[in-house]
């Protein structure tokens, strides 16, 4: 099997094939920790490995982490606040069609951003960590852009 064949997958619930990409931004939209795993990972278990991979300095000034309803759960609540002491809230849709979800949009936002760089509008890398590096890269590249 190639080395890719492990790092892809489906997502059934999303008609997803490929890879998830899990990022954890601050209220700016600046990313504060990526993570890339196959399609067929659960939402609430790349919140888990982003949160591991967060830096110490960073999760010591969390307090709130706001997320979608793909990582709805007492139990995903309960972990993160033993874990990390930071409350957890869901931000849910409260109807049909299209709508502006307050603070959705920022990560949104952040993916906008990252999908103008053309090396992360498709996912063509052999390697999760290939992927990680280029949103890495992306984000590093608007943030110079913004001290110049």
């Amino acid at each position: 099997m190639p080395p890719q064949g492990k790092s892809k997958g489906d997502d059934a619930g999303k008609n997803v094939n490929g890879r998830k990409r899990h990022l954890l931004v601050d209220t700016l939209g600046f990313i504060t920790s990526r993570f890339v795993s196959s399609a067929d990972w659960q939402d609430r278990d790349g919140l888990k490995e982003g949160m591991k991979r967060c830096p110490t300095p960073s999760k010591k000034h969390l307090q709130k982490v706001w997320v979608d309803a793909g990582y709805r759960g007492e139990a995903l609540k309960t972990w993160v606040a033993d874990h990390y002491q930071i409350d957890l809230e869901v931000v849910e849709r409260t109807g049909r069609g299209v709508q502006v979800v307050k603070r959705r949009g920022v990560v949104e936002r952040t993916f906008a951003w990252l999908l103008n760089f053309w090396r992360l509008s498709k996912d063509d890398e052999v390697l999760t960590r290939s992927s990680e590096a280029f949103i890495h890269l992306a984000m590093s590249h608007l943030l110079l852009k913004r001290l110049a």
